[in-house]
């Protein structure tokens, strides 16, 4: 497994709608890993292949907390695409790491229902609420090449932008 890089915004690879998986090999499980393991390294409970350059419709999420006890437990989504949202909605904070150390307050469908092949190349269901159905939109989001802070105000995302803007200043 390798750490891959991470794209940050305004990268173009970010705004691109991602392309459908052909069939799910060895290569695409090894990228899978990869991605997995850069995710882990960031401290991050979802990623999608266009977040580490590839313009490829593939997420892996994880909304375990193993600091609080609880067995990581990966999910692998090729393909992904809601087929069903419930029609209430509600608003967390959500960051991203395409837009380090920055959040925002999102509204988002408290429930989804995502169709996707798993790991094995086989077609699953998932139905999700709370945090999962969270990073389940914002990942397929990423993949249409939309980023959260496309989902908030124009002046609440200029403030962000300038927060991030500054940080990246002070760091040179």
């Amino acid at each position: 497994m390798a750490k891959l890089k991470v794209y940050e915004y305004p990268h173009p690879v970010l705004k691109q709608k991602a392309e459908k998986v052909a069939k799910v090999d060895d290569k695409i499980r090894s990228f899978l890993d990869d991605m997995l393991e850069t995710m882990y390294d960031a401290a991050g409970v979802g990623l999608a292949a266009p977040q580490v350059g590839v313009s490829k419709r593939i997420v892996v999420i994880d909304v375990a907390h193993p600091d609080e006890g609880e067995e990581r437990n990966p999910i692998y989504l090729v393909n992904p695409e809601i087929i069903w949202h419930s029609d209430e909605e509600s608003c967390q904070y959500e960051g991203c790491l395409s837009v380090p150390d920055q959040s925002a307050e999102v509204s988002r469908y408290k429930q989804v229902r995502v169709q996707y092949l798993d790991y094995n190349g086989k077609e699953a269901e998932i139905m999700a609420e709370g945090l999962l159905a969270i990073a389940l939109q914002h990942e397929i989001d990423h993949l249409d090449g939309i980023l959260y802070i496309d989902r908030i105000s124009r002046l609440k995302r200029q403030m962000l932008l300038k927060k991030l803007q500054k940080m990246r200043q002070e760091e040179e």
